[in-house]
């Protein structure tokens, strides 16, 4: 089975925050979290594909790369997004089709935007999905903190599906790269 891991927006100015935006809840870890699944996604031999938004830093400078802690591979693959959908406007889904990908592994910011937008539109368009589930991250809102944010979406997208396919969620020092999906049919 072919797999990828999905890095979606983490962004230096996303993570750090700026003189509008808090820094992301528990953005070390969240760091620390993503090396570390790259460094899985590299031994199993997954593609690994990052996605930037457009509208972080206006979509130039340092804020708009990714973060500088990250240990991006050589081999990895970059598309930019206008919106809120990683597969809206881009290449991505012919880019996972065409490598006849199976399994996403997803991880990234902001977990109530482009993460659950992400995960569902994963299992409508074939894909199964392991969110990990300490490797997102998000900022307070107006009625909830970021941990709650993250843990609601944790509980939500754990057996989330979409007729064929559908998310589990599961920690960053698990075995991602085997999949647990089959176990669940």
């Amino acid at each position: 089975m072919k797999q990828a891991l999905l890095v979606i927006d983490a962004q230096q100015e996303l993570i750090e925050g700026n003189d509008k935006e808090q820094c992301v809840f528990e953005k070390e870890r969240l760091v620390e979290n993503i090396n570390a699944v790259l460094e899985k996604a590299q031994h199993e031999q997954a593609s690994i594909v990052f996605v930037r938004d457009l509208d972080v830093a206006n979509g130039e400078g340092p804020g708009f790369e990714i973060h500088r802690g990250i240990q991006v591979p050589s081999s990895a693959v970059t598309f930019d997004k206008k919106a809120t959908s990683s597969f809206y406007g881009t290449d991505l889904l012919p880019y996972l089709k065409d490598s006849q990908i199976e399994h996403l592994v997803i991880m990234g910011c902001k977990t109530e935007h482009c993460i659950d937008t992400a995960v569902r539109a994963a299992t409508v368009n074939g894909f199964d999905v392991t969110l990990v589930g300490d490797g997102h991250s998000t900022t307070d809102s107006k009625v909830l903190t970021a941990e709650q944010i993250i843990q609601h979406h944790n509980a939500i997208m754990h057996g989330h599906y979409n007729v064929d396919n559908f998310s589990m969620v599961r920690k960053s020092e698990e075995d991602l790269f085997t999949p647990t999906h089959n176990d669940y049919r």
